[in-house]
């Protein structure tokens, strides 16, 4: 079989022309878990649907639950036909359900392993994916290791000759350093680095995917990516929802731990880095490393005066009343955890000298969505940008993640007619308007990568301890301090606390409203 890509399938076109996916079991431990029924079988359904699953995989989930395989697939029947982005066809539901098989057992359990393994066999045995084995862990940090350990000692990390076998951990890498350094040991006792995939469904949507492509396929670009150009950066990541049923998970992580550590320092790293030396996914990584190495830590002092931490109190979102976080089912009503942050950080190297990178998370905010908005510096104040009562506004670069995935970018133009008037104008693209298809979910496109090998799109092992080092000098200085004036209040359905406003106000900057 050729390992040339197919340069017709748009699945194939991406960062680097990776191989073609190998057919391979994928065995999904937490297989009763909400991210398997709404995220994981949808996401390989799609993937068969568009004839980019090999025919010869098969899912088998690994989980507590006593379930039968007819069971388990009616199940899965259901919540795919609510979760898939193409809806579903019961023909090739037919022939895809046929491919699924269930395993119960606890994870502390031997015995359950050794029936998995038979089961593996036995689904090779009968044409199946040639010993290929690819193992998502889709279950709480807590289990990690415990699984882990179990696959070494029933020797299922051990790929067969000629054969491959790999792991996928979802986040939370850890809580800090020390837990992330010790979750890669239990992984590198278990698998080779080269053999592990840790996700990260931001990198998965296709507008992140597009970053260095825009950056590094348009010399229009990548000649201004730098401080004589770029006034500064803003990223932001807003929900309307609130904490939902996560309550438990959200007071020992908060925004900061959730999603700062991983989705948004890892859009840092698409925005700031420098031209990798090929499109390998070690090449691209490298880079992305550099990046958080250079993010200027922060002491005490800059941590009181460049990040603001909030909580949502009580609201509207959509014209509805919502409960404030301490009222949420099973948080505290005491509690000190952040639901929003906003922060000020600086690289510290010769591109990006001077150019602060404001970042923002919150929950009940008063619209969803994530972008990346990359405002350039004001023209010069001469010809049109006289009046300095009334400047013309910068040019924004704008890269929407979610939900309406495109770029726009602002110009300035002159209005028709005899008067010179000049308004901004927008240059918009959108891709499902450009390209006439829906965009793959990150998980298609991200589990599609890990059969074939290509871990480009995921965390490395360094990227994510650097990473915690810089969140856990912030960690460290909130509880340190007097944690409850450091915590500011703000209603839901609003754009955050005040303090974040006066964070960008201090700069002569102001948010962009989304």
């Amino acid at each position: 079989m050729s390992n040339e890509p197919n340069p017709t399938n748009p699945l194939r076109e991406g960062l680097q022309a990776r191989p073609m996916p190998q057919p391979c079991n994928v065995v999904i431990f937490g297989a009763s878990g909400d991210l398997t029924f709404r995220k994981l079988i949808p996401a390989l359904y799609n993937l068969a649907a568009d004839g980019d699953l090999p025919a010869a995989t098969n899912i088998v989930g690994f989980a507590r639950r006593e379930k039968t395989d007819e069971s388990w697939r009616a199940e899965l029947r259901d919540s795919t036909e609510k979760c898939s982005r193409s809806g579903l066809n019961e023909d090739v539901w037919g022939g895809f359900s046929k491919r699924i098989h269930y395993q119960c057992s606890d994870f502390t359990n031997s015995e359950g392993y050794r029936a998995l393994r038979e089961k593996l066999d036995a689904i090779d045995a009968a044409g199946g994916a040639a010993g290929n084995r690819l193992f998502y862990l889709s279950v709480s940090p807590t289990d990690y290791d415990l699984i882990l350990r179990m696959l070494a000692e029933s020797g299922l990390n051990k790929p067969r000759l000629g054969a491959w076998t790999r792991v996928i951990v979802e986040k939370p890498f850890g809580t800090d350093f020390a837990t992330a350094e010790s979750l890669n040991e239990s992984i590198a006792r278990a698998f080779a680095e080269r053999d592990t995939f840790r996700i990260d469904h931001y990198l998965g949507k296709e507008t992140a995917q597009n970053i260095m492509v825009l950056r590094f396929a348009n010399q229009i670009f990548e000649n201004q990516w730098n401080n004589r150009y770029i006034d500064h950066v803003q990223i932001t990541s807003a929900e309307t929802l609130g904490v939902e049923a996560r309550g438990p998970y959200y007071e020992k992580a908060g925004a900061l731990r959730d999603m700062v550590q991983s989705h948004l320092l890892q859009l840092v790293c698409l925005t700031a880095m420098e031209p990798p030396t090929s499109l390998t996914a070690d090449s691209i990584r490298d880079e992305k490393a550099k990046v958080v190495r250079s993010l200027r830590r922060l002491s005490p002092e800059d941590v009181a005066t460049d990040i603001v931490r909030g909580q949502y109190a009580a609201g509207a979102i959509n014209g509805k009343p919502v409960p404030a976080y301490r009222a949420e089912e099973r948080v505290s009503p005491t509690s000190m955890t952040e639901t929003y942050v906003a922060l000020k950080l600086h690289i510290d190297n010769w591109r990006w000298h001077g150019v602060p990178f404001y970042m923002r998370v919150g929950k009940r905010l008063a619209k969803g969505g994530a972008e990346i908005a990359v405002q350039f510096k004001e023209a010069p104040r001469v010809l049109f940008n006289t009046d300095s009562d009334a400047p013309l506004g910068p040019n924004q670069l704008v890269i929407r993640i979610q939900p309406d995935e495109g770029i726009s970018l602002r110009l300035q133009c002159k209005v028709p007619g005899s008067v010179l008037r000049i308004e901004p104008v927008k240059m918009d693209f959108h891709y499902g308007a450009s390209f006439g298809k829906q965009s793959p979910e990150a998980y298609e496109r991200l589990i599609l990568d890990a059969m074939s090998g290509d871990a480009t799109l995921f965390a490395r092992r360094d990227e994510v301890q650097e990473a915690w080092k810089f969140v856990d000098a912030i960690e460290q200085a909130w509880h340190a301090a007097d944690t409850k004036s450091a915590l500011c209040e703000y209603a839901s359905g609003t754009w955050g606390p005040k303090e974040a406003d006066e964070l960008l106000a201090r700069d002569g900057h102001a948010w962009r409203r989304m």
